[in-house]
């Protein structure tokens, strides 16, 4: 052409007439821009149809360039995009599906709208719609992280294709208002029904995780992927266990006796036994098979617990425990413990090796039994002041 040489994107005539979908499709000017296309997202499409959706890629519709659903496939394409972890990736896609799904009154789903027609009219009229949308109760966490993703996508998707999406990104600066949902706070009769029903249907490793979880105020992460068997009473410190917290950058050695008395005896027990069998590696593995990790890690670095937390759910329904419970409630259930038991602000960030005590009531729930507490010391106090005056 007069400008340079043009891009296109051709599928065979074998393949039209076996019924291939996807369209033939100008790809610009920009060679690189029209590589990238072609090989994160048609190309892909095309192998998809090629093999039946057997691929790794959905047999999908190809989005059309300038619309929502392409400004998410340009953000996929992006490492900013594939160097972020599972669980991450995969809030990222639910928040795009709500998004991109939605259904307006002409039957035409946002996804396929023009980035153009997309205004901050447009997206504060359907967060208020998707907070309340077919579930029956408001769902704000949800709804801001799916806020958020389509603003990062948006982001990446204009420094990506300059000139190609409107400057002003209808995501930025909606003032969402977080959740006031608390982490649901297992009791000690549900850690201990959790536990029970574990080893009922064969999984002991996940009773004794959430033990840990309950009394040494791990993440699952460290405790499924850092705890390794060398880290509980090793030969220098034959009384003791090295808890790591890699979010804070801390480690932190328990002790395991108080005057040769043991400070966590059924923990204890479980433990002795795993360390009597294994010489190191991972304290936790799978209770079947090979005894594989807990986790699966999609890429180095990457740790993805998806599978301990199906099995979690899976076990808690077993026990018939609160539907909301997971993996962490157990930990945020110790700390409250903690709380309970008139555990200082000092005693606990020592146990959870946190930096400030302003986290700490995220953890340690408000309970009946602490406000009565208060009063009780207030009551004291003011019986100490009257006995003082006389």
């Amino acid at each position: 052409m007069k400008a340079g040489w043009a891009y296109f994107f051709d599928v065979p005539t074998w393949a039209r007439a076996g019924g291939c979908t996807i369209e033939n499709e100008p790809l610009g000017l920009d060679y690189d821009a029209a590589v990238r296309r072609a090989e994160t997202v048609l190309l892909p499409a095309f192998d998809s149809w090629r093999s039946g959706g057997e691929t790794d890629v959905p047999a999908v519709e190809i989005a059309k360039v300038g619309t929502l659903d392409w400004l998410f496939a340009e953000y996929r394409a992006d490492q900013r995009y594939t160097k972020l972890d599972v669980r991450t990736r995969r809030n990222h896609e639910v928040g795009f599906r709500l998004v991109g799904g939605y259904v307006m009154r002409d039957g035409q789903r946002l996804g396929s709208v023009s980035l153009a027609a997309i205004t901050t009219a447009v997206t504060d009229a359907l967060y208020e719609k998707l907070l309340m949308a077919d579930v029956g109760h408001e769902r704000r966490t949800t709804i801001n992280h799916a806020m958020k993703s389509c603003r990062r996508a948006w982001n990446v998707a204009a420094r990506r294709n300059p000139g190609k999406v409107p400057l002003v990104n209808p995501f930025s600066k909606m003032g969402l208002k977080s959740s006031d949902r608390e982490t649901p706070t297992a009791t000690f009769e549900e850690l201990q029904s959790f536990r029970a029903k574990a080893v009922e249907l064969g999984h002991p490793s996940l009773a004794t995780a959430a033990l840990i979880a309950w009394e040494w105020l791990q993440r699952e992460r460290d405790i499924f992927a850092s705890f390794d068997v060398t880290h509980y009473r090793p030969k220098e410190r034959p009384n003791a266990v090295r808890v790591l917290h890699v979010k804070t950058s801390e480690e932190n050695w328990i002790p395991l006796f108080d005057n040769s008395v043991p400070l966590y005896p059924e923990l204890m027990a479980e433990l002795d036994a795993i360390k009597r069998e294994r010489i190191g590696g991972p304290m936790l593995r799978r209770d079947w098979g090979k005894h594989a990790p807990w986790p699966t890690r999609p890429t180095p670095g990457e740790v993805d617990l998806t599978h301990m937390s199906r099995k979690t759910k899976e076990i808690i329904r077993a026990a018939g425990l609160r539907d909301e419970l997971t993996f962490t409630s157990f930990r945020h259930g110790g700390f409250t413990e903690g709380a309970d038991a008139d555990l200082s602000d000092a005693e606990m960030r020592a146990q959870g090796r946190h930096k400030s005590a302003k986290v700490l009531p995220t953890y340690a729930k408000r309970t009946m039994k602490q406000v009565a507490e208060g009063a009780r010391k207030r009551r004291a106090m003011r019986t100490k002041a009257d006995n003082l005056s006389e």
